[in-house]
């Protein structure tokens, strides 16, 4: 579903160029749980921004489903991104002002669902990923667990062919890491959602099929999860 041929990824600091991504070969199958790991800086965040349709200012291909996206316009990006992709942040990134309901609605308003149908499917999804009567309440109404859970609703929301989730247990608690990593389990098992975890937690990284460690912009191993 995903391959990367020969990524490479540099940017520019003044008069200096930081080569980031070095020679990255990477093919992620549908339905398959992979796990991400590394030491900060070892360039995980910018392979996500690329996985995620985000940063197209790489060398090399990144095909999706056999289709190259390089030359699409933002525009076309942004609905590619929509409708494909579902992002889980450590932070959570939801709007403090807006209801749960109104957080996770968002996805579905720039697909262009009607209210009512929001409305269904919202309640629909609140449900599945274990929250009850939460729609009105205000994120800082909620526990961390109970927010990270509005996130992966929302990243849920329309379905998307793969979930990309950055270090989503590093703000909680082990009992609420647990919880959320059986969620995703869940997710990967019983809707065949191909799953992209970056973790620095070795015991998160096992829950995976298969583990690709990244040290200095390069795929130093990849190792399956017995």
């Amino acid at each position: 579903m995903i391959e990367l041929v020969d990524v490479n990824r540099h940017f520019q600091n003044g008069d200096e160029t930081n080569h980031i991504l070095k020679d990255i070969n990477i093919s992620i199958q549908e339905g398959e749980f992979i796990a991400i790991m590394g030491p900060s800086g070892s360039g995980k965040s910018t392979l996500i921004n690329i996985l995620g349709f985000i940063d197209r200012g790489y060398e090399g291909d990144y095909l999706f489903k056999g289709e190259n996206y390089k030359e699409s316009s933002d525009n076309e990006l942004a609905e590619i991104r929509n409708k494909t992709v579902g992002f889980v942040f450590q932070n959570f990134k939801l709007i403090q002002n807006n209801t749960v309901l109104e957080n996770v609605n968002i996805p579905l308003v720039y697909a262009g669902l009607g209210a009512q149908a929001r409305k269904t499917k919202v309640s629909n999804t609140l449900h599945d990923v274990g929250l009850y009567n939460k729609e009105n309440l205000a994120p800082n109404q909620l526990s961390g667990g109970q927010q990270q859970r509005v996130a992966i609703a929302r990243a849920i929301i329309n379905n998307p062919k793969f979930i990309i989730a950055d270090e989503p247990t590093g703000a909680l608690d082990s009992k609420t890491s647990k919880d959320i990593i059986e969620l995703f389990m869940a997710l990967n098992k019983e809707h065949n959602t191909t799953m992209i975890l970056v973790t620095h937690d070795r015991k998160v990284a096992d829950k995976a099929d298969r583990i690709i460690h990244i040290l200095d912009g390069r795929v130093q191993r990849e190792e399956v999860v017995e």
